[in-house]
């Protein structure tokens, strides 16, 4: 299905970003591996890869940071030759109710998980402009469809990357590159491990399908946007959630 094709994963060296990875690769894609912290974790996630018989390579950077970015997108494409399929799922959190929230943890949220992704599709829509094609997929949160009590920081975040997609994808659709994003619910990963039971509980109420999601049931999601079955989808944002805000 990706024969061919090489993604650049950002956040890849667990949870939804692993899982994507791993997805991408299964179906035929390059990936390139983008880790911030945990080089072991990446390194896993490459072997991994490996195993599979496929092609997989480690990059390290601070995708916050304007021009680390831009030297990220020019290491993938000197490595692999092009960038077909940039997925931005690096991400942190740094809850707290609003009017407790310090300055340092909006704006910590803020620029990994919004301006990281601006970052990196701004370098890689120059790639993917001079080949023509491409496919960018944001990983949104459904705290930015319906917002989150605590998460103010996280969910503005993750809104605006709803919008960044939205505006990418009416600005290189003429080219053959779409823009979508994919807003995941609650997640099995180390992330939502966090939680107490009582919270774990209190969300699970909230779910009509009664269980967290997959890393692999967003990853399903990311391999069909990234696909040619999807090559006419843009601007759109896939809730991935079981229904928690229908």
């Amino acid at each position: 299905m990706l024969k061919g094709k090489v993604a650049l994963v950002t956040g890849a060296s667990g949870g939804i970003g692993r899982a994507v990875a791993l997805a991408y690769a299964k179906n035929g894609a390059a990936v390139a591996i983008h880790y911030r912290g945990n080089q072991e974790k990446a390194e896993e996630v490459r072997q991994e890869i490996e195993a599979l018989g496929g092609t997989a390579e480690l990059f390290c950077c601070d995708v916050a940071d304007f021009t680390a970015a831009k030297e990220l997108i020019d290491g993938v494409v000197k490595h692999f030759g092009r960038i077909d399929i940039l997925v931005n799922n690096a991400g942190i959190t740094k809850d707290g109710l609003l009017m407790g929230m310090s300055e340092a943890d909006f704006d910590m949220v803020i620029d990994t998980n919004l301006k990281g992704s601006f970052n990196c599709m701004r370098f890689a829509s120059r790639q993917m402009l001079r080949q023509k094609s491409g496919r960018i997929i944001n990983v949104s949160s459904v705290s930015g469809v319906a917002g989150n009590a605590g998460q103010a920081n996280y969910a503005a975040s993750k809104a605006g990357m709803i919008g960044l997609t939205k505006s990418a994808a009416k600005e290189l659709a003429g080219r053959s590159i779409t823009v979508n994003a994919i807003a995941p619910g609650y997640v099995k990963t180390a992330m939502t491990d966090k939680l107490s039971e009582q919270v774990k509980n209190q969300v699970l109420s909230q779910i009509p399908m009664g269980r967290y999601a997959e890393p692999e049931d967003i990853a399903g999601a990311a391999v069909f946007l990234a696909s040619d079955m999807a090559s006419y989808i843009t601007g759109q944002v896939l809730v991935v959630d079981g229904g928690m805000v229908i």
